[in-house]
């Protein structure tokens, strides 16, 4: 499942660009993974990276992922030879509470650094449609 890199409605302009280009992308990934580590709502978020390869690791290859999928230099493809969303996280028990966790998180993180409300709607799109496609227990 090879998702291609989201390209906005402005002339010229990726979500990557209307995200902050690599520093926007670094401080979403930043604040992603703060929330994650620190709010009540996310435990159950948090015990499954812990249970994976862990935050540090988390925080990286979300940052790759993230960089080529929202438009920008394809860090993940470049290391790891795919973009295979599922294949990313095929060790990874995700139901539907933890993908509306995740999505939960997203949404804080993207409120928090103050994207602009058109850049926020095309994100959660996208976002919640990759999402839902990792979902692969049904409890």
């Amino acid at each position: 499942m090879n998702i291609q890199p989201v390209i906005s409605d402005t002339a010229n302009s990726s979500l990557y660009d209307l995200v902050g280009g690599e520093t926007g992308v670094l401080n979403l990934v930043k604040v992603f993974y703060d929330i994650v580590e620190t709010e009540n709502f996310a435990h159950k978020l948090l015990l499954l990276h812990l249970r994976g390869n862990g935050l540090a690791h988390s925080r990286l290859e979300q940052f790759n992922f993230l960089s080529g999928f929202l438009g920008g230099p394809k860090l993940y493809v470049e290391k790891h030879g795919h973009s295979n969303v599922r294949t990313m996280h095929e060790h990874v028990e995700i139901n539907a509470e933890s993908k509306d966790i995740w999505l939960a998180c997203m949404d804080k993180a993207i409120n928090q650094i103050g994207l602009e409300a058109s850049t926020k709607n095309k994100l959660m799109r996208n976002f919640t449609a990759a999402a839902e496609r990792l979902v692969n227990r049904s409890d």
